[in-house]
């Protein structure tokens, strides 16, 4: 495979994509792009404004156009949305374009890291525990069907977390 090229870091609200992303970006020299704030910017509006005026399927046009133009781009880390998955077209991207690392993290530690966050519009409901479970139901054997690497964060530091999965995609690179 040769040198790193891109990184893409997929699971559910919570695991630490973009935190971990930072920190996985610095290890291996390259920039990092979060697919969710890069929606923003093209868009002007935040993702809970994008999910109430064109609903969760319009939230995945944007999406798939913006991974779309990253595989296209230069080397980077790329944290992706929760549900970046959902979609064949962009299973098949990811596989394609890069290596894929599967952020882990139980629904507990999902609930607890996302207890104060109000910008997740999945997660506006009486019942955020029962959302998260029925998403890890449904998302689970897709992220492991395009993941090269598994990786489990719960209560793991993000930036050892970030040095082993570093050695593993260097790994892979080199395989």
């Amino acid at each position: 495979m040769g040198a790193v090229n891109k990184v893409f870091l997929i699971g559910p609200m919570g695991a630490g994509k973009t935190t971990i992303g930072r920190h996985l970006a610095t290890e291996l020299s390259l920039p990092f792009i979060d697919t969710d704030h890069e929606i923003e910017d093209r868009c002007g509006a935040d993702i809970p404004w994008i999910f109430d005026v064109e609903g969760e399927q319009g939230f995945r046009v944007r999406e798939h156009k913006v991974l779309q133009d990253i595989c296209a781009s230069t080397a980077a880390v790329i944290a992706t949305g929760g549900g970046v998955i959902m979609l064949e077209e962009n299973r098949r991207l990811l596989q394609d374009n890069g290596i894929s690392v599967y952020l882990h993290a139980t629904v507990k530690q999902q609930l607890a890291r996302t207890a104060k966050d109000r910008t997740r519009p999945l997660l506006q409901s009486a019942q955020p525990e029962s959302v998260l479970s029925d998403l890890m139901e449904r998302r689970e054997p897709l992220y492991r069907e395009v993941a090269n690497i598994v990786y489990a964060t719960d209560n793991r530091n993000p930036r050892s977390t970030a040095a082993v999965i570093a050695q593993k995609v260097k790994a892979l690179s080199l395989a």
